[in-house]
């Protein structure tokens, strides 16, 4: 029966159906057929959304908004562009760059694409660069979103799977500046082989005026971590201070924000919210499903048969997620299967942090991935491109998005090793 209802569910969210509803009405038809009172449903879902943690989520979203509103993007662009300017491929190299800068901000792949993508992409092609790669890249150095903190899908990870946000936010560093390295050397040769310009090295003056512009913006990702880190704030709390942050420097010193744009903000940061928030709530009625059927231990018997060893098994975990994100959102997979998935990985040694680094990294790079894939979709309208030829120029791509989900699958200092280092 609860087979049927995996199936009932993988259906409907492949047919389009929103992943909350889809959740939630192959929940109701195993409760109507095995006769459960379907008062469970409500209480469920009201004790999904009823965390002090989760309002992590809409102040990071909210402080998302902020910044991405308050003229921000093309400070961190100047920022970025006084370190790896003069880089082989400088401005290729710049994008990347700022991506991780701005991940730092926002906590998410998609505002990343659409704020550096729209700057970026045009910028590019004026100076030389193919179009597709200019593209490609942008949607590449996206990815590394989701994975510096404060990132929104470790969030929502530590949520659902009951593990500390804190160590799951600062175990995303290392692997997420890994993973900009990574594209950074793919860049450098590339850019070589296509005879890609660089900038001149900034002057002192240069970087000067760059810092000067960026650094209070820069400090939020930075009052966040030693906030965490320190313990001087919980992530709910850290989070709230962000937006006060964001709302002190937008208004008053960049005065790109005012009352009527902040209203827009407050309404874009709701919608996002509730979006999340009642997916996550639909999850919770699944997750109770999934515990009373026993679907977790079934899964996990049939996993553990062709081995125990923690290596093979990260392995096929990798391997699934990354045939998942292929075809669902990372925070919908996430939802859907971090509760079944953790449990598993736990039993064969591996930390649970470091394995929520693993899944939100590996189910994002599906983020870049055809079908689905929403950032292709968002850097070939930027760029007025066609899917295809961004498919095809992502193709090289994917070989350092995959070979880091696998290093840090591998390697669990990399995601623990700050955590052991400064939270222990």
């Amino acid at each position: 029966m609860i087979f049927l209802v995996v199936v009932l569910m993988v259906v409907l969210i492949v047919a389009g159906m929103p992943v909350a509803f889809a959740l939630g009405l192959s929940s109701l038809v195993y409760l109507m057929i095995e006769g459960i009172d379907l008062a469970m449903v409500a209480q469920s879902m009201v004790r999904g959304v009823d965390s002090f943690t989760l309002l992590a989520v809409p102040f990071f979203l909210l402080v998302g908004e902020l910044m991405n509103s308050g003229g921000i993007t093309n400070r961190i662009i100047d920022v970025a562009r006084v370190f790896v300017g003069h880089l082989k491929g400088g401005l290729a190299q710049v994008n990347i760059l700022a991506s991780v800068l701005f991940s730092g901000i926002s906590g998410s792949a998609t505002a990343d694409t659409v704020a550096l993508g729209s700057v970026l992409i045009p910028s590019m092609e004026r100076e030389g660069y193919d179009k597709r790669f200019a593209a490609a890249i942008t949607a590449a150095s996206s990815i590394v979103g989701p994975i510096i903190p404060p990132s929104i899908t470790l969030i929502i990870f530590g949520i659902v799977t009951q593990q500390p946000i804190g160590p799951l936010l600062i175990a995303g560093l290392i692997p997420g500046l890994l993973l900009a390295v990574s594209l950074m050397v793919y860049t450098y040769f590339t850019a070589s082989k296509r005879n890609y310009p660089r900038y001149e090295r900034a002057s002192i003056k240069q970087a000067g005026s760059a810092f000067r512009s960026g650094i209070v913006a820069l400090l939020l990702p930075v009052i966040i971590v030693v906030g965490i880190v320190s313990g001087a704030f919980t992530p709910t709390e850290a989070a709230a201070v962000a937006v006060l942050y964001g709302v002190v420097i937008t208004f008053f010193y960049y005065k790109n924000v005012n009352v009527r744009s902040f209203t827009r903000i407050l309404k874009n940061a709701s919608f996002d919210s509730a979006n999340v928030l009642f997916t996550l709530a639909a999850a919770t009625v699944f997750a109770w499903v999934v515990t009373v059927s026993g679907i977790s231990d079934t899964l996990a018997d049939f996993i553990l048969g062709f081995s125990e060893n923690s290596y093979v098994i990260l392995t096929l975990m990798v391997i699934f997620m990354l045939l998942i994100g292929l075809f669902m959102l990372p925070s919908e997979a996430i939802i859907v299967f971090a509760p079944i998935l953790t449990p598993i990985a736990i039993q064969v040694g591996v930390d649970p942090v470091h394995f929520g680094v693993v899944m939100v990294l590996t189910l994002t790079i599906g983020g870049a991935s055809p079908p689905v894939g929403i950032l292709l979709y968002i850097v070939a309208d930027i760029a007025k491109l066609k899917y295809t030829k961004l498919v095809r120029e992502m193709a090289p791509m994917y070989i350092p998005l995959v070979a880091t989900a696998f290093i840090t699958a591998f390697f669990p200092s990399l995601s623990l090793i700050l955590i052991e280092t400064f939270m222990e």
